[in-house]
């Protein structure tokens, strides 16, 4: 459909984006926000429309299903009682709360998986950052849910970086396949690997991925040179201990795990540039054959101005390139997000609590100008958790 309606409006002579679009935003007084996007160039506009609560304290992180119909959010509450909640897109882009779960809380990230009942998933997996661990619950959620699997993640030393005193999992994400589970673990240097029981829900442990010492992977992100194709894929995970992106080839064998093997890692900024003290990097995302990762706290294009980094994919080798770094138009950008079309990128500052729309072009991969920015809620706190924690387009 997004193809046809692109057709259409090359046609009339029309910029894609000119129908509009919905977004979600979740902040971390506890709400989800609807928001509208209409409009193109200097025309564009983007409101809030609605909001709605149910995600308990902390809603951290917003999964969206393929089709836009089903929405996911995880708790991060800290007090050991926390919410994995699931809504309905409305056809306005309101939310409709579906279900929910009572939790042990410290979620930051979650994935849908296996095979069920809603939209094709049975389970869900929700990493836990301070306690080490991997959850799981079958879907749908519901008050009579519990806990289908914990994982306990261990390790024997920390590591060189005064935050990786323990396990710190950042992420569950599916590969292309929906047969494995990848988790980046931030506090053991390790993007981990587990076979998925389609059936039942299982996890089994395989052989991790190895960053480099002090890496710290955060979240990542997959290409193939030809969709639909496990030949030559590749993940891209960005790390926010080293201010880095790492490239890593994927292997599946007919017998036995995916197994992960890094090839790159290129830093967040320029060569011979270093990352300003404080700085972070915190998400990573592909569009066609380029990679963009965020830099939160670096105030590249000035006060409460971060940057975000481009790059390109070597469409035979998967190999990365630095491009440039373009403003953020956000402080803190801890999440973004880039539509279908490929033509616009929405980015969420958690300290500035703002959705700021960049135009894209996707033959260049280059972001341009700022088209539309919206504040939401109340500002956070700087190198604190609140503020904004996710924008999505759905």
């Amino acid at each position: 459909m997004s193809s046809l309606k692109t057709l259409i409006l090359g046609t009339l002579g029309l910029a894609p984006e000119v129908l509009g679009a919905n977004l979600l935003a979740s902040h971390y007084t506890g709400k989800i926000f609807s928001l509208s996007y209409t409009g193109g160039g200097s025309n564009a506009t983007l409101v809030s429309k609605s909001s709605i609560e149910g995600c308990g304290t902390l809603p951290a992180w917003l999964h969206v299903d393929t089709n836009g119909t089903i929405v996911y959010c995880v708790d991060e509450d800290w007090d050991g009682s926390g919410m994995l909640s699931s809504y309905s897109v409305q056809p306005d882009g309101s939310l409709k709360q579906t279900g929910r779960a009572i939790t042990a809380g410290a979620s930051v990230h979650g994935s849908p998986y296996g095979k069920g009942s809603e939209d094709g998933y049975g389970f869900i997996a929700t990493v836990q950052y301070d306690p080490s661990t991997l959850s799981t619950y079958k879907l749908p959620l519901s008050n009579a849910s519990t806990l289908a699997q914990k994982l306990q993640f261990n390790m024997t030393e920390p590591g060189p970086n005064s935050r990786q005193n323990a396990p710190h999992p950042h992420a569950a994400q599916l590969d292309p396949t929906g047969k494995y589970l990848i988790v980046p673990d931030l506090g053991a240097d390790l993007v981990r690997i587990f076979s998925i029981d389609a059936e039942t829900g299982n996890l089994t442990a395989c052989e991790p991925g190895k960053a480099d010492p002090g890496d710290g992977p955060r979240h990542g992100a997959w290409w193939a040179p030809t969709a639909g194709s496990t030949a030559g894929q590749r993940l891209y995970t960005v790390n926010e201990l080293g201010n880095s992106v790492s490239a890593w080839t994927a292997t599946y064998p007919e017998d036995g795990c995916l197994s992960l093997t890094k090839t790159q890692t290129l830093s967040t900024y320029a060569e011979g540039s270093k990352a300003p003290n404080g700085s972070k990097a915190a998400e990573v995302q592909v569009s066609g054959h380029f990679l963009y990762a965020a830099n939160r706290a670096d105030e590249t294009f000035g006060p409460q101005n971060d940057s975000l980094a481009t790059y390109s994919i070597d469409p035979a080798s998967g190999d990365i390139k630095w491009v440039e770094a373009t403003p953020a138009h956000a402080w803190f950008p801890r999440t973004f997000s880039i539509n279908r079309e490929g033509t616009l990128v929405a980015v969420g500052g958690q300290t500035s609590s703002n959705v700021a729309i960049i135009a894209r072009d996707p033959e260049t991969g280059k972001l341009g100008d700022l088209v539309a920015n919206l504040p939401i809620a109340r500002p956070g706190t700087p190198q604190q958790e609140d503020g904004l924690s996710a924008v999505v387009w759905i």
